[in-house]
Formats: structure tokens, sequence, C-alpha cells
């Protein structure tokens, strides 16, 4: 697997990070707060943040921001991690595809949806640095990171319905299969043109398809796949 493919890999595998962004109070310091983000269907990391926050007023002071997304903190020297340099721009938090998908992995940030001072920033990804592992790094363009606009977003939610409420089984198949794990509950949260989000007895696992998809019909045939790959 090439390093690009890994770092989209990762970076679809987690949905916490530490945001950076140019203090306003003093003036030449980083700012550093933690940021729980969700990837928006163009690949795009999409925070949800309010007016009156010091990483908010920053950023409209100046929109360059740094993203590090890391994953388990036992050692984090040796586990992967990555960093996105890009530019913070505000969307509306009204966009009911984005707001559902939100809140499908962050359902205690309702309340938040219902105060004016809660708005969505994505940050578009300009360049990237990746670091594996020891003596497997690399810059990377923002470009690598961004998803082909397909019919998939607005599909997504029919999608999640149809496995939550017939495909349990295979789900639960999945996360045997290819996680170790036989979860009690399972609900799929989100899909992409890379793969797929479940949460299993309160965790989120993540699991790749071996090729993109762009729509329903190429989602059912990567799933079918899965479950006859489980059966084997």
């Amino acid at each position: 697997m090439s390093l690009t493919s890994e770092a989209r890999q990762f970076l679809r595998s987690t949905q916490n990070g530490i945001l950076s962004t140019a203090s306003v109070k003093f003036e030449g310091y980083p700012f550093g707060s933690v940021a729980p983000f969700v990837l928006d269907h163009d690949g795009q990391p999409l925070i949800l943040i309010s007016t009156i926050a010091e990483h908010t007023r920053n950023i409209i002071a100046n929109c360059k921001v740094s993203l590090l997304v890391f994953a388990g903190a036992e050692d984090l020297h040796a586990n992967a991690r990555l960093t996105l340099l890009g530019d913070a721009e505000q969307t509306d938090k009204n966009d009911e595809l984005l707001k559902a998908r939100y809140l499908r992995y962050f359902p205690s940030s309702g309340q938040y949806f219902e105060m004016h001072d809660f708005y969505f920033y994505r940050i578009q990804i300009r360049h990237a640095r990746y670091i594996a592992g020891f003596g497997n790094m690399g810059w990377l363009q923002g470009k690598e990171f961004k998803s082909p606009r397909t019919p998939l977003a607005a599909q997504e939610a029919e999608i999640l319905e149809h496995m939550n409420a017939d495909h349990a089984e295979n789900m639960i198949a999945y996360c045997r299969h290819f996680h170790g794990i036989s979860p009690g509950s399972i609900t799929m949260l989100g899909i992409d043109s890379d793969g797929f989000d479940v949460r299993a007895d309160g965790r989120i696992l993540r699991f790749n398809f071996d090729q993109p998809i762009e729509d329903a019909l190429s989602a059912r045939t990567a799933l079918v796949a899965m479950a006859k790959a489980c059966r084997a």
C-alpha cells in the first residue's frame, strides 16, 4: 500500500485531533485545542465550534490552521500520526446532510445546533505530513485526500437505514472477521467512497473497501463481497 493510501485510511479511522491556530491574543504563538471532527464526503475534516471560542477568533483573523490526528495514546512515538495543513472556512450548519452525518458520530452534540453561536468549519486540506512509523514518512499534497463528487452523499442515509434494519447480522460478521470481535449491538454510522464506520458496543470501528465506491449500487457490491469473505 502506498503512503498516500495509508494516510487516507488513517484519516478515515479516527474522529479526534488537536487543532492549532495562530493566536490573536498572543501574536506569533500557535494555540492548540481539542477538536473532534467528521470527514465530509469530499474527504475534508468538518468541525463544530463556537464563535466565542479562542480558536474560532483565531480562525476569523487567520484561516490557516493545522490539525494533528493520532490514534492510541499508549506509545505516541511508535503509533502513526498525521498533520494536516489547511484553510478553515465557515460552512452552513443547517446543511441537513452534513448535520445528520455529524450527529451520527457525535449524537450528544445535538444541543449545539440549537445555539446561535455554533457553526461548522470545513478544513480544506492543502498539505499533509504522515508518519506511519520509524523511517516511513513523507509530505503529501492536499488533493490526495480529496474524494470525487458522487451520488453517494445523497444516498448515504438510505444505505444506512437499509443496513441497520436488515443486515445487522452481516455487520456483526464483518466485525468478527475483520476486527476479531463479536459485538452485542451494532449500528452503521456512515459510508463513504473508501469504506464505512460502525458503532459496535459503543466503539467506532472502520472498514475499508478494496476498491472505491461511488453510489448505492457499488456500495451493495462491496458489502456483498465482504459478506462472502466472512463466510469463506
